[in-house]
């Protein structure tokens, strides 16, 4: 006969070995993060597989493991459409238990999965996707943008080509979320600064004939004529400005207000060149982004854009905070993500703000001439290097209500 106080304590005992055991279990499940981008649409190049493969880099740095337990990664094509991005998002945080998403670079989808992943207190990092909503009205206290936004795009651009005399623009804009963020954020500094948007022309996503947009804003005598739209459709857009002769006179100048080093490239400084752009980061601006891109061109063959660049940082930081927290735990882990500088080779002392802003200094660039260019990917000369305080919104003037608690 066993007795009633014997039984309680075997039973007990049972219970403490199983709880060892599914404490046990649970130091050794995966990290899981997710890299949710376009890996077969109109941004695949700039973000895409390369972007996947800059967050394998983060992971590999940290030896594959944090806390004990190994990093798993994966990926998914989102084709452009928030519905279809909402629901991978889901999927991983639910079934798959992942923990942060990153990359995006549609701003519906990022709008979107930043939602989600505030509702099921997950984390969610921008590093492609645009738009300073993200950091405005829509914010959340789980979600972050790394890389660039329409704000501060607009603002290192427009505040640099006013000040050199580009006091009239028109704009040639991509008919969408996007596009229209980009070309308010634009409008709204060039006012500010003394400047006169003469107007604008919108197009649908994947345009093939911009001629009418451009005759509109040739004829519409603007000094500058700016482009706020992205990827294939840029590339499209100012292809044929130098078929037709845009800006050939000299009397207009054409600024992109997003570009990356993909598009550039493809391009070539002969269509390209005399372009001004703002990028968050370039591969040739110092020892230490030469030396990591040159690890990453030898995985991927060509050099990293500053959303692949971005996804890396964003990853690495990931990391690092669930490291110094002792836990994946969102709030520690966001807290320390907050509390900790950015770092690396894609931001010096980049801080992380309450509204998800990572603040970090910006690039203002111009696009070499063939004669200037040196190599394949000498494609930029960095003009000036605008101090991140100067280059992002104030945390005040986006309405993000955790601004204000």
């Amino acid at each position: 006969m066993i007795s009633r106080s014997a039984f309680i304590r075997g039973g007990a005992a049972v219970l403490a070995l199983a709880a060892a055991g599914t404490a046990r279990a649970q130091d050794k499940k995966p990290i899981r993060i997710g890299v949710l981008t376009d890996l077969s649409g109109n941004y695949s190049d700039p973000a895409g597989l390369g972007a996947v493969e800059a967050a394998r880099m983060a992971i590999e740095e940290v030896g594959g493991t944090v806390l004990g337990r190994p990093v798993e990664l994966l990926q998914a094509d989102h084709q452009n459409k928030a519905d279809i991005g909402a629901g991978i998002a889901r999927r991983w945080f639910d079934v798959d238990g992942v923990g942060a998403i990153f990359e995006m670079v549609s701003s519906a989808v990022a709008l979107a999965v930043q939602d989600i992943a505030r509702d099921k207190n997950r984390i969610s990092v921008a590093t492609g996707a645009a738009t300073s909503a993200l950091t405005a009205k829509a914010c959340s206290p789980t979600g972050m943008h790394w890389v660039y936004d329409t704000y501060a795009l607009a603002n290192s651009t427009a505040r640099e080509l006013v000040r050199q005399g580009g006091d009239t623009w028109y704009f040639i804009t991509a008919d969408y979320t996007f596009g229209h963020a980009l070309q308010a954020d634009a409008t709204a500094l060039i006012e500010a600064n003394g400047g006169k948007v003469l107007g604008a022309a919108r197009h649908p996503l994947g345009t093939q004939d911009f001629s009418s947009f451009l005759l509109q804003a040739q004829q519409s005598g603007a000094k500058i004529i700016a482009f706020a739209n992205a990827g294939k459709d840029f590339a499209n857009a100012l292809t044929q400005a130098n078929e037709f002769g845009v800006g050939a006179d000299g009397k207009q100048r054409l600024a992109a207000l997003l570009i990356t080093l993909s598009e550039a490239k493809s391009l070539g400084t002969k269509a390209a060149q005399g372009l001004y752009l703002t990028e968050g980061f370039y591969w040739d601006y110092d020892d230490a982004t030469r030396a990591w891109s040159k690890k990453f061109y030898d995985r991927r063959k060509a050099m990293p854009t500053s959303f692949q660049a971005g996804t890396y940082s964003a990853v690495r930081h990931y990391l690092k905070a669930i490291a110094a927290a002792g836990t994946d735990d969102t709030t520690k882990v966001v807290e320390k993500m907050r509390e900790m500088p950015v770092d690396d080779m894609f931001a010096r002392g980049g801080r992380l703000r309450v509204d998800g802003r990572m603040v970090h200094d910006m690039l203002f660039a111009q696009v070499k001439t063939p004669a200037e260019s040196k190599s394949e990917w000498d494609l930029y000369r960095v003009l000036r290097t605008v101090p991140g305080p100067d280059a992002f919104r104030p945390l005040d003037k986006g309405g993000c209500p955790l601004a204000s608690l």
